[in-house]
């Protein structure tokens, strides 16, 4: 099971890469748990300059724009 977390405030970009990332996993049928991380003291730790941003398992995949489905799908694999 992967570990999916969404860093950002909760805007339209943040909103829009939450459920592209959600469509992925289920088109990959992957098995995942997805958190939001909103709070700006937690996101500054994964020192990312710009949200949203897409963390795998810890490893942070993309910040500061949102992939299309098929990247998402990639960057999931």
């Amino acid at each position: 099971m992967k570990k999916l977390q969404i860093l950002g405030i909760g805007c339209s970009k943040c909103n829009l890469l939450t459920e592209r990332t959600k469509a992925a996993a289920q088109e990959l049928g992957l098995g995942y748990e997805l958190e939001k991380v909103t709070d700006l003291a937690e996101i500054t730790k994964f020192n990312i300059m710009m949200t949203p941003a897409l963390v795998v398992d810890g490893t942070i995949k993309c910040s500061g724009r949102v992939p299309s489905i098929p990247e998402l799908k990639t960057m999931l694999s």
